[in-house]
């Protein structure tokens, strides 16, 4: 059994042998390696890189899509120029990339054969931007002084956010629109937005600023640096529940849980004996009782976790539901390869399915979205790739534990981010919005910057 599970997750892949022999990869990588050996820019190939990367993080939730379009192609542009003038064969591919380079062939025959082949090779275009994103952060993490910089950046960006958020709950700001159903008890619950303009796209941002505002709290040395990560920790969180997103709160518990689940498993080695057996039973039976306690106790949480439950009953469940409905059919008459990648695509054949007066532009359900985007066989792609994603990351994580390398807590953070936008994305598609999809491919890729822990002895840089 342990032979098949190793077998289905890639876990003893031979990258770099794979890399090796092949003839592609041999011509690709490296070809213009004597003209970087002479270049005095390149000399600060990984800083640069990084720096186009904190700026892509920084700058996503106040800007347009366009521009974040413009310095997605710049960093494709620079991972392409680096790879190309590389002076190492190996340029850290991992068989979280050989997934990501299944899947991204798997879209383009969806574009290929897409009956709206203009409209879907635009959002191909797009998923082909976010994975070169991937591969720079994947190459510019692998330095540890990078990926605490980049990190670091990413988190003083989350205090901008978090602290307008909470001034627009206090100044009680006037909503953008009808987020709430008006004939329920919260409908005049304030739900902020901060920048990003809607409180399901801010409460899906936040989840992983939390996660990793945590992580800081156990990785940063100092006393000064750890009460800034507590004041994170505070203000991300209290942000995040003023938004008022059920599936929000909903990625923020699955991430708190396995963010819990992974700190106890870390730390346990260092507890007395007689106490580990009853360390994680422990700590979420607590977390599980204070979870009740709020449902029971704060009325907002009480009404609003209500509602998930009313079905029809809560507008906002009865539009999902519609809308799930019509996409169901769109999947049936294309299970394979669906419609082809991209909101464009989407909005061209909805209506074709749509029920009257419940207009959308997604699914509303990221997995529903990637099975009408790419069918059932780019599904099974995009669930395989997690697979072996959340595989990768628990098994440095177990290397790193020996060591008690800080580093692992950023490890924990980007897993806890995956499972947590992924819990958010089972009943929204905020995924797609660079603001957070440009966080997706950042956890993604902390987890591919590890990878060489497991094949050699990391030593911080």
């Amino acid at each position: 059994m342990n032979s098949v599970w190793q077998q289905l997750t890639l876990s003893y892949w031979p990258a770099s042998s794979w890399q090796q022999g092949s003839y592609l990869s041999r011509l690709w990588v490296g070809s213009l390696r004597a003209w970087r050996s002479s270049s005095w820019l390149l000399a600060w190939a990984e800083p640069l890189g990084a720096l186009l990367c904190c700026l892509i993080l920084s700058l996503a939730p106040f800007v347009s899509s366009s521009l974040v379009g413009v310095l997605l192609l710049a960093a494709g542009a620079y991972w392409v120029l680096l790879t190309l003038s590389d002076e190492r064969l190996e340029s850290g591919f991992t068989p979280i990339h050989l997934l990501l380079l299944l899947y991204w062939a798997i879209a383009t025959v969806a574009t290929a054969l897409s009956p709206v082949k203009a409209a879907a090779f635009s959002g191909w275009l797009k998923l082909t931007l976010y994975l070169l994103l991937f591969a720079l952060l994947a190459r510019v993490l692998r330095s540890h002084r990078l990926r605490s910089i980049t990190i670091t950046a990413f988190l003083l960006v989350t205090q901008i956010i978090s602290v307008y958020g909470i001034r627009q709950w206090f100044f009680r700001a006037e909503a953008l629109a009808t987020w709430t159903d008006p004939t329920s008890p919260t409908a005049g619950m304030t739900r902020v937005y901060s920048y990003l303009g809607n409180p399901n796209l801010l409460a899906g941002y936040l989840v992983t600023a939390v996660a990793f505002s945590i992580a800081a709290l156990f990785a940063w040395r100092g006393w000064l640096p750890k009460l800034l990560a507590m004041t994170m920790v505070v203000t991300n969180a209290t942000c995040l529940f003023m938004t008022g997103s059920r599936g929000g709160w909903i990625g923020f518990v699955v991430a708190g849980y396995t963010l819990l689940v992974l700190l106890v498993y870390w730390w346990s080695p260092r507890l007395p004996s007689k106490w580990q057996p009853w360390a994680l039973p422990g700590v979420l039976g607590g977390s599980l009782a204070l979870l009740l306690l709020a449902v029971l106790l704060v009325e907002p949480v009480r009404l609003r976790v209500a509602t998930m439950f009313v079905g029809r009953e809560d507008s906002s469940n009865n539009f999902r539901i519609n809308v799930w409905e019509a996409v169901l059919e769109m999947i049936r008459d294309r299970p394979l390869l669906g419609i082809g990648p991209g909101n464009n695509a989407f909005n061209k054949i909805y209506p074709l399915y749509m029920r009257p007066k419940y207009t959308a532009l997604s699914a509303y359900s990221v997995l529903l979205e990637i099975t009408v985007e790419t069918g059932f066989i780019g599904l099974a792609a995009f669930l395989w790739l997690l697979v072996v994603t959340l595989n990768q990351g628990w098994r440095q994580l177990a290397a790193l534990r020996h060591t008690t390398n800080p580093h692992g807590y950023w490890l924990m953070a980007a897993i806890a981010s995956i499972l947590g936008i992924m819990g958010h994305g089972f009943f929204d598609t905020v995924w797609y919005r660079p603001e957070v999809n440009t966080l997706w491919w950042l956890a993604m890729a902390v987890i591919a910057s590890f990878y060489s822990v497991l094949h050699q002895p990391s030593t911080p840089r």
